[in-house]
């Protein structure tokens, strides 16, 4: 009997970890049949999960003292309590190193990372980026730690020929995702490219943000579209002549993997797990320098061959990391215990 923390994979606006979550729980529960797994929720969470159909080797628990199984795996840094074995999967702790939250968020977090980390026997880090944090801001030693890679979804069908000259970014817009300096760089972009921002606009620092949005010369040029459901999403990601994420700190970047997939090339930040996530499939580029991605986004709208290079090898490295993989990698370190 497995135990896991289910209660990330629930809600109308999935996140990251609410798209890992759900991957691991079904891919486990599909890839090993003949084992049991609950599916833990916290008490807010438990009636929620009842719209949720599970998987017929599957159960749902009310996450409530010590979970029950020979494993419980906490799919978000959190452990509440230790059970009989615990592996717990640490996304990142940009919270600990940058002024991305409020100071009291930024505790609760310190007390939650670090108690996730003493009651685990093996901590699952999503990148080496994330794995070198979970060393050296908690000090856990590598022996604990096991590196598994997010995954993503191949498309079915050869990448789309219909690129429009559309700017694409995907994520909640705030402060860390550096949609400010994108902006500055999208106005050096000729006439005739426009800029879509995906994502809801609730993070930490948004307002300023949404300023530099408002008061661009090229606003009308600018789709802030909000939170899009999936369709919408694969529409864009078929659409998009060029991904930009010059993101100022990631513990993986999903939507990186997801562009390169759907045969976008991108340009992102050199800097946290990003360049381990593109290898030498993207164009790099130092976030803080507004020059050095202004340039890069010109030069992308200007060299269809480069384009066709980046995605070409963005197709070939997306195929190197697949959910199907991260699941049984999972299962490998459940095996360890």
């Amino acid at each position: 009997m497995i135990a896991l923390d289910a209660t990330y994979s629930l809600g109308r606006n999935l996140s990251g970890v609410g798209v890992y979550s759900r991957e691991i729980l079904f891919g486990l529960a599909q890839s090993h049949p003949r084992e049991k797994f609950h599916f833990y929720y916290r008490t807010h969470r438990i009636l929620r999960s009842l719209r949720d159909s599970l998987p017929p080797n599957a159960s749902r628990r009310v996450l409530r003292g010590v979970p029950r199984g020979a494993i419980f795996h906490a799919l978000n840094q959190r452990v509440d309590e230790r059970a009989r074995r615990t592996v717990v999967t640490f996304h990142d702790l940009f919270v600990m190193t940058g002024e991305y939250s409020s100071p009291e968020f930024r505790e609760r977090f310190k007390q939650q990372a670090r108690q996730a980390a003493e009651r685990s026997d093996l901590i699952i880090a999503i990148s080496q980026f994330t794995a070198r944090q979970v060393e050296e801001l908690l000090g856990v030693e590598p022996s604990r730690i096991r590196v598994i890679h997010h995954g993503t979804r191949l498309p079915a069908g050869a990448p789309s020929e219909q690129r429009q000259n559309l700017i694409l970014t995907v994520g909640a817009i705030q402060k860390r995702k550096n949609i400010a300096r994108l902006v500055g760089a999208f106005e050096r972009t000729p006439p005739g490219w426009r800029l879509a921002i995906a994502g809801a606009a609730n993070g930490y620092g948004a307002a300023e943000q949404l300023s530099a949005i408002e008061k661009s010369p090229r606003r009308a040029d600018i789709d802030v579209l909000g939170y899009v459901s999936d369709e919408q999403l694969q529409s864009l990601y078929s659409r998009a002549g060029i991904f930009a994420f010059p993101s100022l700190d990631e513990g993986f970047g999903m939507p990186v993997l997801d562009a390169m997939a759907h045969g976008i090339p991108v340009v992102a930040s050199n800097r946290s797990a990003i360049p381990e996530v593109t290898g030498d499939a993207a164009l790099l580029i130092d976030p803080e320098n507004a020059d050095e991605l202004g340039e890069a986004v010109h030069r992308l709208t200007s060299d269809p061959a480069l384009r066709e290079d980046l995605a070409r090898r963005g197709g070939d490295r997306a195929r190197q990391l697949t959910w199907e993989a991260a699941v049984e990698r999972t299962w490998a370190v459940y095996q360890e215990l």
